[in-house]
């Protein structure tokens, strides 16, 4: 039995509560799997769709933060949360290295994912042999896309990210570049133009997908329409739409009148999506839950099935400004999206991972008390175990935060101040750096459905595109 909603049915689906009551290891090199792990034979094996959730920069602190945060928010001492997620029976722990950095980016991350290889930093679909930046090397060492064997093989396709739909993350499933930063045509330098190299939003809108959600409007535009391509009357959608019969859109009413029966595009900001924190009360741009919902009610209606790859981006992007309390409403919103797809597809034929591709150097520490506010100061456990109290001061006489940063733009210098607590506040960090960085500890695979049993131990991050292609039946 399917469960499908049209996204006419998804307005109570926001209002979710969030909680719900043997290891293969592969070899050094491109980080190739040697075998896929075995399926339980009592469990269904074969899945007819497949969704990827992946939780950019949601690494174990983040949902052991954004778990306490979720359950405060809802009158909760919040320790005692479960995100819905934490309830899927599968778990491994994913090594994110590329092959040539110990912390990796979301570039080589998201291709071992989708590719099945490992490869350098900063680079999208394109194997480790050739150089970062190097056009002509890059076309000589292509990687299999998992998006492109999906629609080769019949089934349908859908992105949805909160970033542009250009950014790492969501062109790993599509693109192929040596350069992450390509994202239009402007952004390839001079003297690597001319070799056959395209921009990730023309290899975009070149690709066939049925559904592909996000941000990033500048990078499909020419100055005539507000854009940044090199020619001023360049429109890729419209040229998009007129050759696949499909509709553009960019707000949520016009992707909720778009006809279910073609495919969609829709681009609802010039950068990335507005932060949870940031949205005002009446917005156009729909919520990473909104784009969820569409994507499953077009993407469900498909007999052979489908591939979804939903992307929480921003959650990224706020630890990288070190403010913990945009990345954990980020991270919410997300848990959210999860929630709606556990609802509304059928677990004996729809198999969910979530994951992230890679960490943050982000921190909970202090020995607060139970039920601490996971943004405030510590406050230590009483006598008594009565909630409240002082502060725990620091060896320079001032109180400090549960949450904060080995580096990045929240680096003391000097006497340090009383940290600030409220929701945007920037947490205080270790070593001056302009943007906080990535981690390279193992993240998390959650997973449920046919073929979730694979799940387990302690994996290369590649393995997870041969986990999903296992799941799907298909050989290797």
């Amino acid at each position: 039995m399917r469960f499908t909603r049209t996204l006419g049915m998804t307005t109570g689906a926001l209002a979710l509560a969030l909680g719900a009551c043997s290891t293969t290891a592969s070899e050094g090199g491109n980080g190739m799997a040697s075998a896929v792990p075995v399926a339980a034979a009592a469990e269904p094996e074969q899945a007819k769709n497949v969704i990827l959730f992946v939780g950019d920069g949601m690494g174990i602190s983040t949902i052991t933060a954004a778990r306490i945060y979720a359950g405060q928010k809802l009158g909760k001492q919040g320790e005692e949360h479960v995100l819905p997620f934490e309830n899927f029976d599968n778990v491994a722990l994913v090594k994110t290295y590329n092959t040539n950095a110990q912390v990796p980016d979301s570039a080589g991350t998201a291709t071992a994912m989708h590719s099945g290889q490992k490869t350098r930093i900063g680079m999208l679909g394109i194997g480790p042999e050739a150089n970062n930046g190097d056009c002509r090397a890059g076309e000589q060492h292509h990687l299999p896309l998992l998006g492109e064997e999906v629609k080769e093989r019949g089934l349908a396709l859908g992105i949805v990210t909160t970033t542009r739909l250009t950014h790492a993350t969501p062109a790993s499933v599509y693109a192929r570049s040596t350069d992450r930063d390509w994202e239009d045509d402007m952004g390839i330098p001079e003297d690597q133009r001319g070799f056959g190299c395209r921009d990730i939003a023309l290899q975009l809108v070149e690709a066939d997908f049925d559904v592909a959600l996000g941000g990033g409007r500048s990078s499909f535009f020419g100055d005539a329409k507000g854009g940044r391509r090199g020619v001023s009357s360049a429109n890729l959608p419209a040229d998009w739409a007129a050759r696949t019969g499909g509709t553009y859109v960019e707000d949520a009413a016009s992707l909720a009148a778009a006809p279910a029966d073609r495919p969609v595009l829709g681009l609802f900001s010039g950068s990335h999506m507005t932060y949870m924190v940031d949205r005002p009360a009446e917005t156009a741009e729909p919520t990473l839950t909104d784009l969820t919902a569409a994507a499953i009610a077009r993407l469900g209606s498909d007999p052979q099935g489908y591939y979804l790859m939903v992307e929480g981006g921003r959650i990224d992007h706020a630890h990288h400004a070190g403010q913990a309390g945009y990345a954990l409403e980020e991270t919410v919103e997300f848990a959210r999206a999860i929630q709606y797809a556990i609802d509304n597809t059928d677990p004996e034929e729809t198999m969910i991972l979530v994951t992230a591709d890679h960490s943050h150097v982000f921190t909970i520490a202090g020995y607060p008390q139970r039920g601490n506010p996971i943004l405030g100061h510590v406050v230590p456990p009483s006598p008594t175990d009565e909630p409240g109290g002082e502060p725990t001061l620091a060896a320079d006489g001032k109180p400090y935060t549960t949450l904060g940063y080995a580096n990045g733009p929240g680096a003391v210098a000097g006497d340090r101040s009383v940290p600030e607590t409220h929701l945007g506040a920037r947490q205080q960090a270790t070593i001056p750096l302009g943007s906080e960085t990535h981690a390279g500890e193992d993240v998390a695979l959650y997973a449920q459905g046919p073929g979730a049993q694979r799940v387990r131990g302690v994996i290369e991050q590649n393995l997870i595109y041969r986990i999903i292609r296992a799941a799907y039946g298909w050989a290797d």
